[in-house]
C-alpha cells in the first residue's frame, strides 16, 4: 500500500554537543543587544566627554521674515459677484501666496485651497471649493487694479462647465 512518511532527523550536534541553529540564535541575539547598546549610548564611550560645539549668535541681526509681494496687499477685502450674492472674503495672504479666504452663497462654503501668485505685474487668485454641491469647483481670477476688481473664470465641477465671472470690492 502506501509508504509511511519519513521522519526528519534532528541536526547533528557539534563537538560541544550543541546544534548549529542554537549558535546562530545566540550570535543573532548578541548582535541585537550590542546594536541596542550602541544606539542607546549614541556611539560614545562612557569615559569620553561630549564634544562641545561652538555657537555663534548674532544678537544684532533680526530674524528674516519673508513678506508677500506688494501686489498681494490689494487682494485683501470682501468681494461680491454682481450676478448673484456670491461673496469671496480675502482676509490675508502669506509670503508663500497662501490666502486666508472665505466663500459664501449665502452660507459659508468650505474653501479647500486659496492661493495668490504674481506673474510679472499680474496678480492672480486661485480658489478651490469642496463642499456639498461644490465638488472641486474653482475660481481662477486676475486682479484688475484700474477697475479694482477680480475677473476670470469659474469652473462649476458638478456641471463640468466654465463661466466668465467678476467680483467687485464691497469692503476694503
Amino acid at each position: 500500500m502506501g509508504q509511511a512518511p519519513k521522519k526528519q532527523r534532528p541536526a547533528a550536534p557539534s563537538a560541544s554537543g550543541r546544534t548549529a541553529p542554537r549558535w546562530t540564535a545566540v550570535i543573532l541575539a548578541a548582535a541585537v543587544v550590542a546594536g541596542g547598546l550602541l544606539w542607546w549610548t549614541g556611539g560614545r564611550h562612557a569615559a569620553a566627554p561630549p564634544t562641545a560645539v561652538p555657537m555663534t549668535v548674532a544678537a544684532t541681526d533680526p530674524p528674516v521674515v519673508a513678506a508677500p509681494p506688494p501686489g498681494f496687499a490689494q487682494l485683501k477685502g470682501r468681494w461680491q459677484r454682481p450676478d448673484g450674492g456670491y461673496i469671496l472674503d480675502l482676509q490675508g495672504v502669506a509670503a508663500n501666496g497662501k490666502l486666508t479666504a472665505g466663500y459664501f452663497n449665502p452660507r459659508r462654503i468650505h474653501v479647500a485651497r486659496a492661493e495668490a501668485s504674481q506673474e510679472g505685474t499680474d496678480v492672480k487668485v486661485f480658489v478651490e471649493l469642496r463642499d456639498v454641491n461644490y465638488p472641486g469647483s474653482t475660481y481662477t481670477l486676475a486682479y484688475d487694479p484700474a477697475q479694482d476688481r477680480l475677473t476670470g473664470t469659474y469652473f462649476q465641477a458638478a456641471l463640468r462647465q466654465t463661466f466668465d465671472v467678476s467680483f467687485q470690492r464691497v469692503v476694503p
